[in-house]
């Protein structure tokens, strides 16, 4: 509390100069938060810092040496990522990172793609031997083969916290949607986030774009980024400018990507601005807008 409060009112420097004793804990803490301030860390990520298990503010030559690497590697302070990654470095010994390390090759993963895959989510060394290779057999199971697995995990390693049971659970929730086992395995391929998805929300898109608009599933597997789209942001307002159209003017149904795999200024160019009808334009332009 004292030390939420001391950055509140910016008196760490009272305190770091206080009477507390030289290398106290307490004062090893404020020392680094405020190190951490002058980086540009938000008041919100300090928390975590504060009350983590392996208490990295605590230290003094390990924090500076965790918070050098941690730079190096270009972490942004102002976001969580950052708070992530110096909790792990913190918390591991170097002779534990290349173990992880010799793990991840043991499975055809260089070293640059291991520390690739910690800048994008720095848990991926805190992963044990045995849940990464289960999560390896898991995704073999979606019909990927083995490089493939590699090229998921590479780009998008926060499949690693994904447990069997909902890797499992998703591939039975788009089989029963009717896709094949093998245009699962492209669709992760393509856009390996579609794993992590909930089956309510996988359910509500395909619901719209497939069973309501009427693109085929063979659309969603040549464009599955779409199953992470916003239904309120992006897809709704959409699909309903393209079903006004087809209702209006008698438009064909467009591909499914020429709808939304484009920014909004790209959508409304194509489909509402072109029109010389101003007032089409106008009510296309209400139909979009509203939420």
């Amino acid at each position: 509390k004292e030390i939420v409060e001391a950055d509140k009112s910016l008196k760490f420097e009272t305190l770091c100069h206080s009477s507390m004793p030289q290398g106290s804990a307490q004062k090893n803490i404020i020392r680094n938060v405020l190190v951490l301030r002058e980086l540009g860390v938000p008041q919100k990520l300090l928390l975590p810092l504060l009350i983590s298990k392996f208490q990295p503010v605590c230290g003094k030559e390990k924090f500076e040496e965790s918070l050098k690497k941690v730079v190096e590697m270009g972490f942004d302070p102002t976001t969580f990522k950052f708070v992530e990654a110096l909790q792990v470095v913190y918390g591991l010994k170097e002779e534990t990172v290349e173990e992880k390390i010799s793990v991840y090759k043991s499975l055809g993963l260089a070293v640059h793609d291991v520390w690739s895959m910690f800048k994008k989510w720095p848990n991926t060394l805190a992963i044990s031997e045995k849940k990464l290779t289960q999560k390896f057999e898991t995704l073999k199971k979606c019909g990927l083969l083995e490089d493939e697995v590699r090229s998921v995990f590479k780009s998008w390693p926060v499949v690693l916290a994904l447990s069997e049971k909902n890797i499992l659970n998703t591939i039975e929730t788009f089989l029963g949607l009717g896709f094949s086992r093998d245009e699962f395995g492209m669709m992760v391929k393509r856009f390996p986030q579609c794993i992590g998805l909930s089956a309510e929300s996988v359910k509500k898109k395909i619901e719209l774009l497939v069973k309501k608009m009427g693109w085929p599933l063979k659309a969603v597997v040549t464009n599955p980024a779409v199953l992470g789209y916003s239904m309120e942001k992006r897809i709704v307002p959409r699909c309903n400018v393209i079903k006004a159209l087809m209702f209006i003017k008698g438009s064909k149904l467009p591909v499914m990507s020429s709808v939304l795999v484009c920014t909004d200024e790209s959508f409304l160019n194509r489909f509402v601005r072109k029109h010389d009808d101003k007032e089409l334009v106008a009510d296309l332009m209400a139909i979009f807008h509203r939420r």
